[in-house]
């Protein structure tokens, strides 16, 4: 059909077919332009968007996609390809392989980004553009059986919590006005979670296709990660008014510390520490590795556990989703929670959630089941999520601005050696649910046991100060 003109301007205007061209392509890129609207609006909202906090959110969701698509294609290659009793094998490899040599490397991690305050973009993108490139690398191993696969995922692992460790340290750089530090937080992890949660089915598809297009599509992801992380403000770089902190430290470094401030010819400079600012933030963080050995305790044992005793009337792969979901749903939760409590008596959430996990776990070691393992599960995430924002929130009221960055990175990397300790416990264990889920309930209690009184007398003393959290 020709076009038809206008009698009164002489203006050429297109045929009814093309109209109709042009109104559904317009409707059939309405849902994705609206949909990143959507995300772009709730990212940048509240002042987000201004400091720059609503691209941090969006570069971790990027991160979080690409993680789980390495995830799947790593879980699907060593653990559920094979027999049981191989896959045990394999996986106690892929822990010997890549684990062993990252709980070396991961105390590293923290003093050598500590070292690159002025390059927090560079050092992203570069743990993005590492994780690409390895992806590619794993892509042929998978398919080959190749014995790369090991190296290159103790790659990806070392990158992966390198990033971490930086976006931690950024994250204080990129407050809005009237934003907490856990808040900001909690909306950066909401952010992965939600990311993850959409990119673990697209996964489990690109999986059944073929076993590297998972890897294939994690390579792409974190492509535009790496240009994704220099779009982040400036300031990110900037490292006025830091310095480095250390674990272990007492009150006479501290005073040294701050005479060598006031006297620029001194030698005897001292670094900062966090046992200088209380006890508080240290009882935290041994109560959040108590958490995050279970975790890692918990994935190993329970994988491992329910595909040679699925849960009651279930396959092996519905008990794994049981509890996968389980867990997700409470790291959401506690997520969501901690961004409403805000830095409400910190110490206190922590001790109440700990102790809440320790009564599940001790229940689901009496009386094993469905059940009892799914509760486990979601008390599990939802405490390690709200606990670890009540130790950001802790690290943001005591330890002073200076040093909060380099504590963040340090904190992060101790963490992940407990969590690779407690993988190393689940896998080693016997497949016994209630001694398994009873060793779960020690590893608990002794985290709970040794910090609650520490953690109850830094509550009865920060109740007596007014925070400086919001």
């Amino acid at each position: 059909m020709a076009p038809t003109r206008s009698a009164s301007a002489g203006i050429v205007s297109p045929g009814p077919a093309r109209r109709t061209a042009r109104a559904l392509g317009r409707a059939l890129h309405l849902p994705f332009t609206g949909t990143a609207r959507g995300i772009r609006k709730a990212t940048h909202a509240h002042g987000a968007g201004e400091s720059g906090l609503g691209k941090l959110i969006e570069l971790h969701a990027v991160n979080g996609a690409g993680d789980v698509m390495i995830t799947v294609a790593l879980a699907s290659t060593v653990f559920f390809s094979v027999p049981t009793d191989e896959a045990r094998g394999r996986v106690a490899l892929y822990l010997a392989i890549t684990m062993a040599p990252f709980t070396l490397l991961a105390p590293v991690i923290g003093p050598l980004l500590d070292r690159l305050p002025h390059g927090r973009r560079a050092a992203m993108a570069g743990a993005m553009l590492a994780r690409a490139l390895l992806a590619l690398v794993l892509s042929g191993a998978v398919a080959t059986g190749s014995v790369e696969l090991y190296p290159a995922a103790l790659g990806v692992l070392v990158a992966s919590k390198a990033y971490g460790v930086v976006r931690s340290a950024v994250v204080p750089r990129l407050l809005p006005p009237r934003f907490s530090l856990v808040k900001a937080n909690s909306r950066v992890t909401l952010g992965g979670l939600l990311a993850t949660a959409v990119a673990a089915p697209v996964g489990a598809g690109l999986q059944a296709v073929g076993p590297r297009w998972p890897l294939f599509c994690a390579f792409v992801i974190f492509v535009s990660g790496m240009f994704l992380s220099f779009s982040l403000p400036r300031k990110v770089d900037s490292a006025k008014g830091e310095a480095k902190a250390l674990l272990a430290a007492d009150e006479e470094h501290l005073h040294l510390h701050a005479r060598a401030e006031a006297a620029a010819d001194t030698t005897r400079k001292r670094r900062l520490g966090l046992r200088t600012v209380g006890p508080a933030v240290t009882h935290a963080l041994a109560a959040n590795a108590s958490l995050r050995c279970l975790s890692g305790f918990l994935i190993f044992f329970l994988a491992f556990l329910l595909r040679e005793h699925p849960l009651a009337g279930q396959s092996a792969a519905v008990s794994l989703g049981i509890v996968g979901v389980s867990a997700g749903a409470g790291n959401a939760l506690g997520t969501a929670v901690g961004a409403w409590l805000k830095s409400r008596a910190p110490e206190i959430i922590i001790v109440t959630v700990v102790a809440v996990v320790l009564g599940v776990a001790v229940t689901a070691a009496l009386f094993f089941g469905a059940v009892g393992v799914a509760c486990l599960g979601a008390c599990a995430g939802f405490a390690q999520a709200l606990s670890k924002l009540s130790l950001d929130a802790l690290i943001q009221r005591d330890v002073p601005e200076q040093v909060r960055t380099s504590a963040f990175a340090r904190s992060e990397t101790l963490l992940q050696v407990a969590w690779v300790v407690g993988g190393a416990i689940g896998i080693a264990l016997p497949l016994n649910g209630a001694l398994g889920l009873s060793v779960a309930a020690a590893i608990v209690a002794a985290g709970w046991l040794s910090t609650v009184r520490g953690l109850l007398a830094a509550a009865r003393q920060g109740g007596r100060r007014r925070p400086r959290v919001a």
